[in-house]
């Protein structure tokens, strides 16, 4: 179902060449025949044992190429620049949406399309969790359409997971975001289910502290958190997600008071049938709602952060510095932005045999 949307006039390779029990296989064998005819000493066998964990190491965690795709699927690029543009010059939430799917996708378990994948009778996958539920539709549409062409063109080719991160980045550019570039060869996953994201994905009620360390337990620093919240730039968030702090939150002020109260005021009114209508929603940035730029972190400044987590990145010592170099000067927050969105992409991806490449983006193989 659509939502309600209020703006308020106030104030973001390789694979590897064989699976871990076969290798294993393969390498007790070679060992037993070498030792057999060679008589190795110990130390040559041990220089052995270390030469092969080192090539399998390697295969094992191959780097993704910017290029994957330049002999196997030449038209890759064109087709999503083109799937992306049709989809949001029709859908303008869409880019917002697939920032969105992509981060949902990335930072609980690896970018790797999990996140995709429709439930069943036998089992209930990621998007049926609790937290996913709000996911927009045209974010899993977009990729939809960018599969059909890309099977089209290049059959078995490419993964759900790449076309995920590569049309987020050229959805973000046509809103005005930072290009930067995107490394491919991900597998696609071949498991996603729901009870496994509880706790894994930040939400508005928690505290910065919880939120810090939910991304220092994935490798992402201080600075990379805050950048990656720039996302709500672009977006909205439903009303029942912050109602708690602008309905009855104490006697006096009856709001949170990281809020501006003229923007308490209109959050109030904007949300005030959110029990009878879910759906109603506001945009993350009031300013400059469909463009993505650095106004989100002016707006911390001035009280104008629709979630608590918001505010609570500019009232934390560990947060307010960033919010304030942000807000100051926007090429350091794309250069930030970018780095982070390039990290996260590379984060958990699966390739060789730890993934698939999927002939619909929504079942396993």
């Amino acid at each position: 179902m659509a939502a309600t949307i209020k703006i308020l006039h106030l104030l973001g390779p390789l694979d590897s060449l064989s699976s871990s029990s076969s290798f294993f296989f393969f390498f007790s064998s070679l060992c037993f025949s070498l030792s057999l005819s060679l008589s190795l000493s110990l130390s040559a066998m041990a220089f052995l044992i270390l030469l092969f964990l080192s090539a399998f190491t390697h295969s094992a965690t191959a780097t993704l190429s910017a290029d994957y795709y330049r002999n196997s699927c030449p038209a890759f690029s064109q087709i999503i620049r083109d799937t992306v543009t049709n989809k949001q010059i029709t859908n303008p939430t869409t880019a917002a949406a697939t920032l969105r799917l992509f981060f949902h996708d990335c930072l609980p378990n690896g970018c790797d399309a999990s996140i995709l994948i429709s439930s069943t009778p036998f089992n209930s996958a990621e998007r049926d969790a609790d937290i996913n539920l709000s996911l927009p539709g045209d974010a899993f549409d977009v990729v939809v359409r960018a599969k059909t062409a890309l099977e089209l063109s290049c059959p078995n080719t490419v993964s759900c997971a790449d076309i995920l991160a590569t049309a987020t980045r050229d959805l973000l550019t046509m809103v005005g975001g930072p290009y930067y570039t995107v490394f491919l060869g991900r597998k696609d996953a071949k498991i996603s289910r729901a009870a496994a994201i509880e706790g894994t994905l930040p939400r508005p009620s928690m505290s910065v502290s919880e939120i810090i360390g939910m991304f220092g337990s994935r490798g992402f620093s201080v600075q990379e958190m805050v950048a990656l919240s720039g996302a709500h730039s672009i977006g909205f968030s439903h009303c029942k997600e912050f109602t708690s702090g602008i309905f009855n939150y104490s006697k006096s002020p009856p709001y949170d008071s990281h809020y501006n109260p003229r923007f308490a005021l209109g959050l109030q009114r904007a949300c005030a049938d959110y029990q009878k209508n879910p759906t109603l929603s506001v945009f993350n940035d009031i300013m400059t709602p469909n463009k993505f730029d650095n106004m989100y972190f002016k707006n911390l400044q001035k009280g104008l952060g629709v979630l608590k987590s918001d505010g609570g990145f500019y009232s934390d010592s560990r947060t307010r510095p960033w919010v304030e170099k942000y807000a100051a000067d926007e090429r350091a927050f794309f250069e930030a932005f970018s780095r982070a969105m390039v990290k996260l992409g590379g984060y958990g991806v699966k390739v060789g045999n730890q993934g698939e490449i999927r002939r619909r983006c929504d079942a396993f193989n």
